[in-house]
């Protein structure tokens, strides 16, 4: 044949591979996880870098990088909450643990950057260096505004900062003592982008923004004018300008006032976390959270793995759904109650019910590695939630210790008895998550064990986020929100593999070797 007829007779053979459609066929195939596709190869006429993954997690907030940090206390406290959302993802912080501890993690991460401050600390000149340095502790900061009355609104007198303490000895000095009362300020009205000109001109750390009697309004840092141009995909409130954060509750009595403190905090999503979303209790605490704060806050509802799970969190009022059933490293659910679904399977289903009615979806539990990032959005989730990928981190909470020569962390599922033995049952998220506060005998449905150091995740998400940029260059598409379009119309295609298929495209037939996945 002539082969300037190869693209007529391509059309007359029809595309290479399956629809997605015809990949997750539940009568010929069954369930099916990432490991048991692939995604056939498109064409590329763009580059890698200029691939964007902008994305939403639920209907009203939107992120450039589609990564959450997993609710797990050895995964997302404050430090891996605050730089997921640097780094253009979200954290999700967890509920095994008081409400009074959950809400001072999402007042850290909201006062970490900020444009305009409004809300900022202030202390009189009567107060002592001791409550400096007790904000320093609790913070990370010192650089405080001084007012005649200590609040915002008052007469601005001065501003304490590191350099003015941190040769005095004498913690019991009041501040007057010790304050800059020549303070560099801008007038109420100013743009951020001017106040930001006044931060570097005058080398100062903080802007007091005043009114025309010389009252405080608010507050702009130096230090969030260099994490402006650090983190240019930082995930903010359109608004504040403050770092997007989520927290998990329960669906007891109890959580509707654990949320009342995050949301008064500053809350941004609440993730209710449950290991089957499909309840009376969780369809009353979505109805309650919509009906009692509105718009102010986002509700990430699940977890769910079927079509009728999906239908009615979504009737409820469910701002996005979070799929997933026993299938994440530490997790025995599906072992241990012989409930669950394959991931695949179950992202495929709930993704393509849930985008119907404009919801987005997470797929949560069995994220290995970048071309499992990409099999999830493949079959439709808007982002991925990760747990054991991120466990290990600088970021996560808990300490490093050796075994065999080998720096490991701690990481335990939520559903093991570690997890649910560590507080009393009114402050456990997990015996919650599992409905198992009010059980005398404590079924596990995870286990504790340990994970490789895996350095910093400023290091470790971009890693991530260059790999799916070339994920979907390899796919031909050059945006994420495209990506379900093309899977919808059949322009991307897949295709099953064998167990052979499998270790054929791993590593093999080599007597050792060195995986280095990022430098």
């Amino acid at each position: 044949m002539d082969p300037k007829q190869a693209l007529q007779e391509l059309e007359k053979m029809g595309a290479d591979g399956l629809t997605a459609h015809e990949l997750i066929d539940l009568k010929v195939t069954g369930g099916l996880t990432y490991n048991d596709f692939l995604i056939l190869p498109g064409y590329i006429n763009f580059p890698a870098d200029q691939v964007s993954l902008e994305t939403k997690v639920t209907r009203n907030i939107a992120l450039k990088a589609p990564f959450l940090s997993s609710p797990m206390d050895t995964v997302t406290e404050t430090s891996m909450a605050i730089t997921m959302a640097l780094l253009g993802g979200i954290g999700i912080l967890h509920n095994n643990c008081t409400a009074d501890e959950q809400a001072a993690m999402v007042r850290k991460v909201k006062k970490f950057e900020n444009g305009f401050i409004t809300d900022p600390i202030v202390l009189s000149a009567k107060h002592k260096i001791r409550d400096v340095l007790e904000i320093k502790r609790k913070l990370g900061f010192a650089g405080i505004p001084i007012t005649d009355s200590g609040k915002v609104g008052g007469k601005l007198v001065g501003i304490v900062t590191n350099r003015d303490i941190g040769f005095c000895e004498d913690d019991e000095a009041e501040l007057e003592t010790v304050m800059t009362t020549k303070v560099v300020t801008a007038e109420h009205g100013v743009t951020l982008q001017e106040a930001n000109r006044i931060l570097r001109e005058s080398k100062k750390g903080k802007l007091p923004i005043v009114d025309s009697e010389g009252n405080l309004v608010s507050l702009v840092a130096r230090s969030d004018l260099l994490k402006n141009r650090d983190y240019p995909w930082a995930s903010k409130h359109p608004q504040t300008k403050q770092l997007l954060v989520g927290a998990a509750i329960g669906t007891r009595l109890a959580d509707r006032e654990r949320l009342a403190k995050l949301v008064d905090a500053g809350l941004d999503l609440v993730v209710i976390d449950s290991s089957q979303g499909n309840s009376s209790f969780q369809i009353d605490i979505i109805k309650h959270i919509k009906s009692t704060y509105g718009d102010r806050v986002d509700v990430l509802a699940g977890n769910v793995v079927t079509r009728d799970q999906a239908a009615n969190l979504i009737a409820a009022g469910a701002d996005g759904l979070r799929i997933g059933m026993g299938s994440g490293s530490i997790c025995i659910t599906q072992e241990v109650m012989a409930v669950g679904r394959p991931q695949g399977t179950g992202v495929f289903q709930v993704s393509q019910f849930a985008r119907k009615f404009g919801v987005p979806t997470v797929a949560d539990g069995g994220i290995g590695n970048i071309g499992h990032i990409a099999k999830a959005l493949s079959l439709g989730a808007s982002c991925v939630m990760m747990g054991g990928l991120l466990a290990g981190t600088t970021e996560s909470p808990g300490e490093y210790f050796f075994l065999d020569g080998k720096r490991l962390k701690k990481y335990r599922g939520m559903g093991s008895l570690d997890a649910m033995e560590k507080n009393d049952s009114d402050n456990s998220g997990s015996q919650a998550r599992y409905f198992s506060e009010s059980d005398t005998v404590k079924v596990a449905q995870g286990v504790t064990g340990a994970v490789v150091d895996k350095g910093s995740i400023k290091q470790f998400v971009p890693y991530l986020i260059t790999g799916l940029q070339h994920s979907l260059q390899d796919m031909g598409v050059p945006h994420l929100s495209q990506l379900w379009e093309m899977v919808d119309d059949g322009r991307v295609r897949f295709e099953r593999r064998s167990a052979a298929a499998q270790i054929e495209g791993g590593v093999h037939g080599l007597f050792s070797f060195e995986k280095r996945l990022y430098k």
